[in-house]
């Protein structure tokens, strides 16, 4: 029986491709994004965070499991109770992570089981991932959710912890098959949104006829979650760029033919 390590599941998600969708986050991740979002998501075994609750000025702290061991029968069980909303909405299923290909037997087992049950999937990947992982999971997907970070092989280093000539590839992969993929650019001040990052990106996407791309902008939303984990947050001081800006970034890729927007 195979099992693997979920660290949520989310009801009624809209921002995580069409339609109404029920996310399913896996544990575990081989990046190291300094802008990450979801700390929790990193590790790959069943770990505690720090809880707080203030009740009349006093702060109770416990601590909370990040993590259960599922099957593939109990996920399924959780994404089955919503199978009305995707049909009358256009939605499905996405998985992501972490980096969902780390627990790719997981990973294609519930893919294989969606698709078994007429569910649409979503797979959201950072594309570092063997090639031979990531074709398997091509038929069993009906659309990709693909992060493009950063085009320098040394500031991908530097930034996210991996080298990403493997992702560059793979996305290609994914397009000369057919699948459906969906370019995903997380705008992070002063990192991704250089002059040369954002030239870079739009000409390895414009490469790709028919893709679209959305921007993610930076937020805050996982500061708390460092401190939390007693690990420093490394994006202290960095804030959320403006919708303006967001438009600016948005305008520029839709100058090379890439048909734009910001959010999921």
């Amino acid at each position: 029986m195979i099992k693997g390590i979920v660290f949520d599941i989310k009801k009624y998600a809209v921002h995580d491709g069409p339609g109404i969708r029920t996310t399913v986050f896996l544990k575990g991740c081989p990046l190291s994004c300094i802008w990450c979002h979801n700390p929790e998501s990193k590790g790959f075994a069943i770990e505690k965070i720090k809880k707080e609750l203030r009740l009349g000025g006093k702060v109770l702290e416990s601590m909370e499991t990040v993590g259960r061991e599922m099957t593939v029968r109990e996920v399924m069980e959780e994404i089955e109770k919503d199978i009305l909303f995707y049909e009358e909405s256009g939605g499905g299923v996405t998985f992501s992570g972490g980096e969902v290909f780390v627990q790719h037997e997981f990973l294609l087992a519930l893919l294989k089981s969606c698709k078994e049950k007429g569910i649409k999937t979503c797979v959201d990947t950072s594309g570092y991932v063997n090639r031979s992982i990531l074709e398997k999971s091509i038929p069993l997907t009906d659309i990709f959710l693909y992060d493009i970070k950063l085009m320098d092989e040394e500031l991908h280093k530097k930034y996210c912890g991996v080298p990403n000539r493997q992702i560059l590839e793979n996305f290609r992969v994914i397009y000369e098959s057919g699948a459906e993929v969906r370019l995903r650019f997380p705008v992070i001040p002063s990192v991704t949104d250089t002059e040369d990052n954002l030239k870079k990106v739009a000409e390895f996407a414009a490469q790709f006829p028919g893709v679209p791309a959305d921007l993610l902008p930076y937020h805050k939303i996982g500061k708390d979650k460092y401190r939390r984990l007693g690990q420093e947050y490394l994006m202290d001081g960095v804030e959320k760029p403006s919708d303006e800006y967001m438009q600016r970034i948005a305008d520029f890729f839709n100058g090379y033919g890439i048909k734009t927007k910001t959010g999921g």
